[in-house]
């Protein structure tokens, strides 16, 4: 399935411009880029006095307008539809998805933290959180183990997306406990392997790590 990174965070911090400088990094590299949004206050897409508002609001239940380069859809929502839902449209179209918002999704998030706007991190203790993107690193250092990106870096938060997710097929992650290799969840693997290696390139002549061992002996 394609990868799902949620771009969370309080309002105002930033996250439209960062996923819009993002976007443009990853399709200069590339690579197909899907968005989702969630509006937890309700949205009216269409205009009013446009055929499409006027068909809509004689009561057509779905509208498609159709062009030479693009389509939409305008359609009632008779039941609540996932995230999951939405990407099973536009997966086989994109390389990936980014979205804003569904902080409540089961998927990897990176959360925006914006000094001055944020108050708090609102994943924290969310298992799916994989990296905090902020302007002040050094008071999220304090918060957090996940790994820090800097929110005004989009080539950076890019970087670290590619490695993760994009470039996924080829790292591999091996838990062995007691000489048995031990199965683990993909978003287990992504929190792991994330955490770790930001951390090991913090290290000195870690940089660029390509093969991390780890060995705990508890005798």
């Amino acid at each position: 399935m394609v990868p799902i990174i949620c771009f969370v965070g309080a309002s105002d911090c930033g996250k439209t411009t960062l996923l819009e400088k993002v976007i443009s990094v990853l399709r200069n590299r590339g690579y197909k880029v899907g968005i989702i949004k969630n509006d937890t206050h309700g949205f009216e897409i269409d205009k009013e006095g446009k055929d499409t508002y006027r068909l809509k609001q004689a009561g057509a239940n779905s509208v498609i307008i159709s062009g030479p380069d693009k389509y939409a859809i305008i359609s009632d929502a008779d039941k609540f539809y996932s995230l999951d839902d939405f990407a099973f449209y536009i997966g086989d179209k994109t390389d990936i998805i980014l979205t804003e918002g569904f902080k409540s999704s089961k998927k990897p998030k990176i959360e925006l933290f914006l000094d001055g706007t944020s108050t708090e991190i609102l994943c924290k203790d969310d298992e799916t959180l994989v990296a905090v993107a902020t302007n002040n690193k050094e008071k999220i250092k304090m918060l957090t183990k996940r790994p820090i990106l800097d929110i005004n870096n989009p080539e950076e938060i890019s970087n670290f997306i590619e490695q993760h997710y994009l470039n996924k097929k080829k790292r591999k992650l091996f838990l062995m406990v007691n000489g048995k290799k031990i199965k683990i969840k993909d978003f287990v693997e992504d929190i792991v392997t994330s955490t770790i290696i930001g951390m090991v390139s913090e290290l000195k002549d870690c940089s660029d790590p390509k093969d991390i061992r780890i060995v705990i002996k508890d005798e």
